[in-house]
């Protein structure tokens, strides 16, 4: 019997107080996707060296693709740039997918790593933009379908 491929699941989806703001956005639907399948909490702000809790960050123009080629960045409200720490834990998170054979990505939705379709444009208004996060681009330009948990 072939083995079930492994999903990523952004970690705060499942529990883990590691959001911004040092809790968690633990989601039934998302538990009950996963329950009886192979997944891997991963959370790319942490591995990319982020704290927790951690001052909220946007994209400056919202598309995650234009982080990993250095034509945007992604900024907290005072402007310091932490890019870096998001291209790194979005890359963390592609080399755990390599190694696991992940197929399918969970997401946090609007995040600045995770969003997919939307994420917030880095004006620190709430308004949203088509784009998808830094780790949401990694994986999707690496062939790993993503999804959020709006997506459920």
């Amino acid at each position: 019997m072939a083995k079930e491929p492994t999903i990523l699941v952004s970690a705060c989806l499942l529990g883990v107080n590691c959001d911004y703001k040092g809790g968690n956005r633990l989601n039934q639907k998302v538990l009950d996707f996963v329950k009886d399948k192979n997944f891997i909490p991963v959370c790319p702000e942490i591995y990319g060296g982020q704290s927790t809790p951690r001052p909220g960050a946007e994209i400056n123009g919202g598309q995650g693709d234009r982080v990993l080629i250095g034509e945007v960045k992604v900024v907290e409200p005072d402007g310091t740039d932490v890019s870096g720490e998001f291209i790194k834990g979005a890359q963390e998170v592609l080399q755990i997918a390599k190694l696991t054979g992940a197929t399918l990505a969970i997401l946090k939705a609007k995040s600045p790593s995770c969003g997919h379709g939307k994420t917030y444009d880095g004006n620190f208004s709430r308004t949203l933009v088509e784009g998808n996060g830094v780790l949401a681009a990694l994986l999707l330009q690496n062939g790993i379908k993503v999804m959020t948990e709006e997506d459920l």
